[in-house]
């Protein structure tokens, strides 16, 4: 998920000037596919940068070792990225660009060393980025998109530019895209082990035949809202680009709605209202996806007494999640339900998560509760491919 790159999120000194970023600079960054395949291309985003993106040279390859987040790539696995035949693009403020397919070998769940070098920077500190890959990433003065190593680089745990991996793979291939927040993108989870959630899903779903198939698009970031933008836009506004656009996505988990509750304020009539909002919105993600064939699962809120923000003494907060899940449960308006409440709640205290899954704040999960909510989400779900034929009216 594309977001405007906070100041402290920003890269580090020297790559960083007063009005450009990565100026004779080269970044290299790894990042996890989903499913394989024997042609890939390359999504380059610039929705939030303050001037064109001149990217100069860019390449891939395996890493060393197949590992996340290392500097250091296999040099016999090297090729040049190009786009409309030629070696560098120039992407408009606000636009993206696709590279040219490329002939490259990825093995399902397996990593990608991407490297991309900028010979005049980005002439802005307005840069689109995604602060929590959970990942690191490199950065070098100079022109090194053609090295097995960067000794000397600086390393960084972000994401810049880089926005997605298309891989081409056979007819059986379907797409899920998840819309999520922190405890999508995995706040809690181990750097470069690739622990989120969706990254233990797609593990298990790969583990069996039925569903070896399916590609997870993880479009989530920290401190996302349904209704109100927070670090980064809002669900409803940019539903369009995360999901709709997207190739091949055929279905789609909502698990989003805590930071609506919990940065509401913890009145009575607050929290009505944006319980109220929230169902509604809940149904307009719905309408929208199914008017493209898109199935859409909705993920129950998890709790979240005991955390220092979210909690509230009078309970209108946990009033507003527990209206909020029982319509997700009941409503029928979602074509599945995954009840991530009901498996990480702690049955003596439903308002609290199991003390052995959180990463200490009573909000964010750990990797084992994360695991937890791959588990929970029927593989039944991603199997099922024939839609009735009224399918997106009621």
């Amino acid at each position: 998920m594309p977001q405007l790159t906070e100041p402290h999120n920003m890269p580090p000194e020297p790559f960083t000037g007063q009005d450009v970023v990565l100026d004779d600079a080269t970044l290299r960054q790894t990042v996890h596919v989903t499913t394989g395949g024997e042609q890939i291309r390359l999504r380059f985003s610039n929705a939030f940068g303050g001037a064109d993106l001149p990217l100069t040279a860019v390449s891939v390859a395996l890493p060393e070792d197949g590992k996340a987040g290392v500097s250091a790539v296999e040099e016999e696995t090297v090729q040049t990225v190009t786009f409309q035949g030629r070696n560098s693009v120039n992407v408009p403020m606000g636009a993206q660009a696709v590279s040219d397919p490329l002939d490259f070998e990825l093995e399902p769940g397996s990593e990608l060393a991407v490297t991309a070098y900028l010979a005049e920077g980005q002439a802005s500190t307005d840069i689109t980025s995604h602060p929590g890959s959970r990942t690191s990433s490199y950065l070098l003065a100079g022109n090194h998109t053609e090295a097995a190593d960067l000794p000397g680089a600086t390393r960084t745990d972000h994401w810049y530019f880089l926005s997605g991996v298309e891989v081409w793979s056979d007819a059986d291939t379907t797409a899920t895209a998840i819309l999520g927040d922190s405890l999508t993108d995995g706040r809690g989870s181990t750097t470069n082990a690739n622990n989120r959630w969706p990254d233990q899903l797609a593990e298990r779903l790969r583990s069996q035949p039925a569903t070896r198939d399916v590609a997870l698009l993880n479009q989530a970031a920290g401190g996302n809202r349904i209704l109100n933008d927070g670090l980064g836009p809002n669900v409803l506004a940019r539903m369009d680009r995360d999901v709709l656009a997207q190739s091949g996505v055929d279905r789609l988990i909502v698990f989003e709605g805590i930071n609506d509750i919990g940065t509401a304020q913890p009145t009575e009539a607050a929290q009505k209202q944006i319980a109220a909002d929230l169902i509604a919105a809940y149904e307009q993600i719905v309408v929208r996806a199914h008017a493209h064939g898109i199935q859409v699962f909705g993920a129950t809120i998890t709790p979240f007494g005991g955390n220092d923000l979210y909690a509230d003494p009078s309970g209108n907060r946990e009033n507003a999640r527990q209206t909020v899940n029982e319509w997700i449960r009941t409503s029928g308006v979602f074509d599945g339900v995954i009840d991530f409440d009901e498996v990480t709640r702690d049955p003596a205290d439903p308002e609290r998560l199991r003390p052995e899954l959180h990463d200490g704040d009573w909000l964010h999960l750990n990797p084992e509760g994360y695991g937890v909510l791959a588990d929970a989400v029927p593989s039944k779900l991603f199997r099922d491919k024939r839609l009735p034929r009224n399918f997106g009216f009621r």
